[in-house]
């Protein structure tokens, strides 16, 4: 049978039923259908020994009259949590729960939230009271119906003058309607009860005043004597929850208005103060000199000048906008509103310390809130708190100073003045915190601490300015508003613009006289441009490849500050190996330029003569160790050559030559990057000071972007920065201007040690000539040609003589050489020619050493075409080592653009053919070859003696035995 033929038959089955019944309680039968109904009920009691609060489940059936009958069963509610996947249920039955098994008569705040979920009553259960007079244990009988609900009362006492006495009663207002505190009753610690209403009172501060005056038999009654001292003590403190009529207190007057100060406009505060975790914000509004919390019932009152009490009321409507304003600037505000006065802090709102103390959120509040005139009071009194309370307020203006841009930065914290060392601290922490004077930390910005970091990378602090040097006039403009800058910084700006920008209106200037040389056009405009930036006193960096004669450029420029510059006395610092170059070249191209060498162990150390000479010379090495009396002078220029030696800003080098004095500077280098964009740093920053800001700015903004990441936008930036402060040529760009072979000699000065050999052996060579006739001399060729060829070696290193005896290592060509294999073979293939295969065997110890891969060839080598197409081919292998004899004819290496010839030959044709190894048919590269030659040796000798005595040069001698034949005793001592 089906459930609508059951239903027909007028019969079901009463198991099924009930089933359904529990399942859906909206069922309703039909009357006359003889069912019995089933109902679960919520029963509040009290426990029989303990007096607290009991509250259970019971089901029970129900008679017709709609009563339950006995027997009750209980429920335990926690069975029912399992059947139910509802989150207001499950509060409610495990708020249930915590009462039915409760032993204590405290009011704690979690048995307040379970209360509150057991008055939701989310499944619309009845509710039944026990009434213990009639049974100590609850049945049926014992329990009776009633309603329960939250509530948020309004509890008003009122103060009544009497003759002799003072009485103070209450009444409660309970929707809408009033009663007397003797009218209703206090059930269970957390209730009021009003006929069979149960009314939740969450505030437990209501119960207990309540409490108190159900004690006092709802009214209390003070002698007058007694009345004050409970005024101070209780009625005061009531008065901020609670709402207190003194029905003896007059209405205030206009006169004690006016008179206690009542008519000025009332003062806005808000108290900040701590409660555990949290920060309390309590809004007051001062009445003439009383202070009244906004939230609480707190009333005014005052004396005359007579001691006559009178009361006057507050102004609801302008304390309602007063927590409004404070209420908007947080959600939790907005909600803690809304309880008013039953919340946790009554009088105040109230926030977790740590979302308080957010920077982002309180500067924002204070500033809304002191716009609207609230003065903000204690935010320095709570603990652990040193920040300051108000937001930044900063103003920049740039002016024009001597040789720099001059910024002053303004950051002041209402009255409080950042000092700008303390700014500048804090930005180079990357600290947003800023100290001041008054103790306090100012927070700065985050959008400010970018712009404040670029400004103090791209100057330097003086006092309380930022001085940014006029070279770095891109970044200004870069950096700065248009608004900041002043009018002669704004037309200093398009000046440099339009000049810096544009290369081609450079002014030609007359090649100066005393110049031995005719200048190409491309060393004409490096002539050109150095003079454009020396009108602005600006540094430079001159970086033509080596060979395109940078030396000379420089030497023009010299003799053109003669009639630029009344003070013309410069300083040259090189390496020590190219001291001697330096020397002949000024020599050869400007004789009329006056030179002191500063080298040497003799050298003089003083610089009272120096404005007698137009150059000053002198090496890194003796830079370092004379720096004290030098950084004394000032010179015109200071000019660095290999400049890339002083690229790492930490080296002694780099300190000592940025402590040096100069009107300006520049750099030479024909690699102003070796390894990576930081190379740049070092020199810019002396020859350019400020040009690259600090290191730290040039590293995070250029050079870790750059080579790291291969920022290509950032290396645009960089390059238009230097475009005009570096000139940079290489043979390719000038080719048709060079020969497509050009020869440099670098002259390699020789240490104490190496020169004490040298002297030695070239005294026992001399005594051996001094005392022989030329016919005995012809006889002892081979000897002198041994003595000879002795001292050539010294000149390579002493570690070449074939003796038992050890005479040391030093020796400057290697020296030399190895420095210019490291800048050059990273970019270039290199030859390396000598005539002595144990110089060879030396110099491939060292690249060993400096893992620079290279091939080696000498006449002992028999797989010479294998060992050439290594080199052409690979293009790792990037030295070739060479004997003068085994490599002088018959290869072909083109793919080496430099050529260095360790040890002079007597015949240049023979040097030549070694040169054209790679000088010669499929080269497309410029070729430049480079002789080492230590100076006052015999290597210098038999330079000259190729250019006196060119007959024997163009000869084709093939030995040294017919060379040596040729000369006189007179050209032998020449030679020594």
């Amino acid at each position: 049978m089906n459930d609508k033929e059951e239903r027909n038959s007028g019969k079901l089955d009463l198991t099924r039923l009930n089933a359904i019944l529990k399942a859906d309680k909206t069922i309703k039968l039909p009357s006359g259908s003889g069912v019995v109904l089933a109902k679960t009920a919520l029963i509040l009691s009290q426990h029989r020994f303990y007096r607290h609060l009991v509250i259970e489940l019971a089901e029970a059936e129900v008679a017709q009259n709609g009563k339950l009958k006995n027997p009750l069963k209980f429920i335990d509610p926690l069975d029912m949590v399992w059947k139910t996947d509802k989150q207001e249920e499950l509060k409610f039955y495990t708020g249930v729960s915590r009462f039915k098994n409760n032993y204590s008569e405290s009011r704690a705040e979690s048995d307040l939230d379970a209360l509150k979920a057991i008055v939701r009553n989310p499944l619309n259960l009845e509710v039944y009271l026990h009434d213990e007079k009639i049974a100590s244990s609850i049945t049926a009988s014992s329990i009776f119906p009633a309603k329960m609900e939250s509530l948020k009362p309004d509890l008003i006492l009122s103060v009544n003058e009497k003759a002799d006495h003072f009485e103070i009663s209450g009444k409660l207002m309970l929707d809408d309607n009033s009663y007397g505190l003797e009218s209703i009753r206090l059930r269970y610690n957390y209730f009021i009860q009003v006929k069979n209403h149960l009314y939740l009172v969450d505030n437990p501060y209501f119960l207990s005043v309540i409490d108190f005056f159900k004690f006092q038999n709802d009214t209390i009654v003070l002698e007058r004597e007694e009345y004050e001292e409970f005024y101070e003590n209780i009625l005061s403190v009531l008065e901020e929850k609670i709402k207190i009529n003194y029905s003896y207190l007059r209405r205030a007057t206009k006169k004690q208005i006016i008179e206690q100060g009542f008519d000025l406009e009332n003062e806005l505060i808000l108290y900040l103060s701590e409660s555990e975790d949290f920060v309390l914000l309590t809004p007051v509004m001062k009445y003439g000199s009383l202070e009244i919390p906004v939230i609480s019932q707190k009333q005014i009152k005052s004396k005359d000048k007579l001691g006559k009490m009178f009361t006057l009321a507050r102004d609801e409507e302008r304390e309602l906008q007063f927590i409004t304003i404070i209420a908007k600037m947080h959600p939790q505000f907005m909600e803690q509103m809304e309880e008013f006065p039953e919340q946790k802090h009554a009088d105040c709102f109230y926030l977790h310390r740590k979302n308080f103390l957010d920077a982002g959120w309180f500067l924002d509040a204070f500033e809304a809130w002191r716009s609207k005139g609230i003065a903000i009071l204690g935010f320095n009194e709570l603990k652990n708190n040193p920040v300051n309370p108000y937001r930044a307020e900063i103003s920049i203006v740039v002016n024009s100073g001597m040789d720099w841009f001059e910024t002053a930065i303004k950051v002041k914290f209402n009255k409080e003045t950042v000092a700008l060392k303390h700014l500048h601290k804090s930005i180079r922490n990357k600290s947003k915190f800023v100290q001041l004077d008054d103790g306090t930390m100012g927070i700065l910005p985050d959008e400010w601490i970018e712009k404040f970091t670029a400004y103090f990378g791209a100057g330097e602090v003086v006092e309380e300015t930022i001085r940014t040097p006029n070279i770095n006039y891109s970044a200004v403009e870069e950096l700065y508003e248009d608004e900041v800058l002043d009018q002669q910084v704004r037309n200093q700006l398009m000046h440099y613009k339009s000049k810096l920008h544009a290369f081609k209106e450079i002014e030609t200037i007359a090649v100066p006289e005393g110049l031995n040389a005719e200048l190409r056009g491309y060393q004409k405009e490096g002539l050109n441009w150095l003079n454009f930036l020396d009108e602005f006193n600006f540094g430079a960096c001159l970086a033509d490849d080596m060979g395109l004669g940078k030396t000379i450029q420089v030497i023009a420029f010299i003799l053109s500050q003669r009639d630029k510059s009344a003070h013309n006395t410069n300083l040259i610092v090189v390496p020590a190996s190219l001291i001697f170059n330096w020397q002949k070249e000024v020599e050869k191209f400007a004789p009329s330029i006056k030179v002191r060498t500063i080298y040497g162990a003799d050298r003089a150390k003083v610089v009272h003569d120096f404005d007698q000479y137009e150059i000053i010379l002198t090496s890194y090495g003796t830079l370092l160790a004379d720096i004290r009396f030098l950084k004394s002078y000032r010179f015109n220029y200071v000019f660095l050559d290999e400049s890339q030696t002083i690229k790492n800003p930490d080296s002694q080098r780099y300190k000592a030559v940025r402590m040096l004095q100069s009107r300006n500077k520049v750099v030479l280098t024909g690699t102003p990057i070796e390894n990576n964009t930081f190379d740049l740093y070092g020199q810019l920053s002396f020859a350019c000071p400020g040009l690259l800001g600090t290191k730290q700015y040039f590293k995070q903004i250029y050079s870790v972007p750059i080579d790291q990441f291969k920022d290509s936008k950032r290396a645009a930036e960089l390059q238009k920065r230097i475009n005009p402060f570096i000139l940079r040529r290489t043979k390719e760009q000038v080719a048709k201007e060079l020969p497509d072979k050009t020869e440099v000699v670098i002259y390699c000065e020789m240490g104490e040690q190496q020169r004490e050999i040298y002297d030695s052996a070239r005294e026992e060579i001399r005594d051996f000539l001094m005392g022989r006739s030329e016919d005995e001399l012809a006889k002892s060729s081979m000897h002198v040609l041994k003595g000879i060829t002795k001292l050539r070696q010294i000149c390579n290193s002493p570690a070449l003589l074939n003796n038992d005896k050890f005479y040391g290592n030093a020796s400057a060509k290697m020296d030399v050489l190895m420095e210019q294999i490291e800048s050059k073979a990273p970019h270039h293939k290199i030859l390396i020619f000598s005539q002595f295969v144990t110089m060879l065997d030396l110099i491939k110890e060292e690249l060993q050493a400096r893992n620079v891969r290279y091939e080696y060839l000498t006449g002992q080598t028999r797989n010479r075409q294998t060992v050439v197409e290594s080199f052409q081919n690979n293009p790792e292998i990037r030295v070739f080592l060479i004997s003068l004899k085994a490599g002088g004819t018959g290869l072909n290496l083109t793919q080496a653009d430099y050529v260095y010839l360790v040890d002079p030959w007597w015949n240049p044709a023979v040097e030549n053919q070694a040169i054209d190894r790679s000088y010669r048919i499929g080269q497309k590269k410029n070729v430049v070859a480079v002789r080492l030659i230590c100076p006052d040796t015999v290597e210098e000798k038999i330079m000259m003696m190729q250019e006196s005595k060119k007959e024997i040069a163009n000869d084709l001698i093939k030995t040294e035995e017919s060379i040596f034949k040729s000369l006189s005793k007179k050209d032998l001592l020449d030679l020594l």
